[in-house]
């Protein structure tokens, strides 16, 4: 079976308090999305402070990423796919989104209590 290799990717930034360098814009809950492919090898980097999501947009997807260190359950937390204050535009029909129960249960980004807190 031949390998597709297709997704959406979207990061969003959950430091509070961080501003565009030089500028007085605030980044906090601001978002950047991507269409990931073998065909464009686009790639997508997702710092420190940002939450991150993908959704396969053809069967047998393979999703392949690097991480700057060991898997901290700590530290794991999410953020509700579909929060309609973020205006992700998810490149999927919602009605036929698969999720996970862990995925399903997530807080919208109003209800998260603030992981990283940016200093002036």
């Amino acid at each position: 079976m031949p390998r597709a290799s297709c997704c959406g990717g979207a990061g969003v930034c959950l430091r509070r308090g961080c501003r565009i360098s030089g500028s007085a814009r605030r980044t906090y809950g601001q978002h950047v999305s991507v269409i990931l492919s073998a065909e464009n090898w686009t790639q997508i980097w997702i710092p420190a402070g940002f939450a991150h999501g993908y959704c396969t947009l053809e069967p047998h997807t393979e999703v392949i990423y690097k991480v700057t260190d060991y898997y901290a359950p700590e530290c794991d937390r999410g953020l509700k796919w579909d929060d309609a204050t973020l205006g992700i535009r998810w490149p999927v029909d919602p009605a036929r989104v698969r999720l996970s129960d862990k995925d399903r249960k997530q807080p919208a980004l109003k209800e998260m209590a603030p992981a990283f807190v940016s200093k002036p």
